[in-house]
């Protein structure tokens, strides 16, 4: 069996690990014109950190996490407002940039993955897809996963246009070196928050800097200069912001993008399926999507291999009975059947912080900050923790059926 892959992030390189060493044939096809590092600091935990054990990433995760050990918010002088420790309660959790997860996946991955390039066009036949790539190439597959994103091509051809639901939000970040601000924010996540505006600090290593900005914004269409659009809402609000601004890159160094969910009746027709934030984008908000994304790759994978063929080693099984071409549709329905829910109360869930991440008024913020202070108090640490999750930290964490078949 053939799949191509279009979309070399988390979701296509999780299942493209597993497809492969299910005995599949697999290629991988991304638009980016090399592998993206960087991204946004993430707090990679729940079903996806499961299935990341599974595949025997548990060394090099911890290897790669940064120790996140207080939550701190900032005015603009860089007082400290509010702040929480983190001293217990998030053992389980990794703090990493969403591209070292990626590299973890990606080093790991045999299969080939061409970049520079993405899929202009599908035709579905009775035999597979035939799929014509954007640099001219063709492909002849047994199945087509578009693993591509928010704005994912291969969607579009499956479904038409989709219109992603706008969360009234933009997102930009970067990574910067420099020692004296670096040193300056530490090992905690510095934030200071207006009406509407949020940005985020946290130090890496080797002098490094990651930040993270969020704006409120009605209007849907991403400027044309993102950073000079950072400079003008953040520059003039004090706090590190002033250095840290005066060096923000250009794309692609800077990612820059609307706070988008996506929500889909169906995830599949015929011999195309989508994963990933191609239908299940749950937003930043929300603030499971790397783990969301590895465990839909899982469940994929599941449906369409045979029982014992995804493995917890490295090494590549000897290929079974796997999922002869009428059965694709019936897999495919399962993995959507298996994965809506927990898709849908997270995406509940990110719509429904909003207002805590992103305060809207004063009030808001000072009510964040009481909860912070609560917090602080025997057991208020555990009941922070709860309310930062979708349905409760132990929920996610633990509900192992998510991975499961029932």
């Amino acid at each position: 069996m053939k799949v191509l892959i279009c979309g070399a992030g988390i979701a296509g390189l999780t299942l493209a690990w597993h497809l492969e060493r299910a005995g599949w044939e697999v290629e991988l096809v991304e638009k980016a014109a090399a592998f993206r590092d960087g991204g946004y600091m993430i707090d990679f935990y729940g079903p996806g950190y499961q299935v990341a054990e599974r595949m025997g990433l548990r060394p090099r995760l911890q290897r790669d996490r940064y120790p996140v050990d207080e939550l701190s918010y900032v005015d603009r002088d860089g007082r400290q407002t509010s702040h929480l420790k983190l001293t217990s309660g998030l053992e389980d959790v990794v703090s990493l940039l969403r591209g070292d997860l990626a590299r973890a996946i990606a080093d790991d991955v045999r299969s080939p993955v061409t970049y520079g390039a993405t899929v202009e066009a599908a035709d579905q036949h009775a035999g597979g897809v035939s799929v014509r790539l954007t640099d001219g190439t063709t492909r002849e597959v047994d199945l087509l996963v578009g693993a591509d994103g928010t704005r994912s091509r291969v969607r579009e051809l499956a479904f038409g246009e989709v219109t992603p639901r706008y969360l009234g939000h933009r997102v930009s970040a970067y990574v910067m070196t420099d020692a004296e601000l670096s040193h300056r924010v530490g090992t905690r996540y510095q934030m200071l928050t207006e009406p509407g505006l949020m940005a985020g600090a946290y130090a890496l290593r080797d002098d490094r800097l990651a930040l993270l900005f969020l704006r409120r914004e009605p209007d849907p269409v991403l400027s044309d200069d993102p950073a000079g659009e950072l400079r003008r809402h953040f520059g003039g609000r004090g706090w590190i912001l002033p250095e840290a601004l005066a060096r923000c890159p250009r794309p692609p160094e800077l990612y820059h993008d609307l706070v988008t969910q996506v929500e889909l009746e169906r995830w599949h027709r015929g011999r195309i399926a989508l994963l990933g934030d191609a239908c299940q984008a749950v937003s930043l908000f929300a603030g499971h999507g790397a783990s969301m994304a590895m465990a839909a790759a899982w469940i994929l994978a599941d449906e369409l291999t045979t029982p014992g063929e995804l493995t917890t080693s490295g090494d590549l099984t000897a290929p079974g009975h796997l999922t002869a071409p009428g059965e694709l549709t019936d897999a495919l329905a399962r993995y959507q059947y298996r994965m809506t829910p927990v898709i849908t109360e997270v995406q509940r869930f990110g719509r429904r912080f909003i207002q805590w991440m992103a305060p809207s008024s004063r009030w808001r913020i000072h009510a964040r900050d009481l909860l912070f202070r609560l917090a602080a108090l025997p057991g208020g640490n555990r009941l922070f923790v709860n309310s930062l999750s979708p349905g409760g930290h132990n929920l996610i964490t633990s509900r192992s059926n998510v991975l499961e078949k029932s």
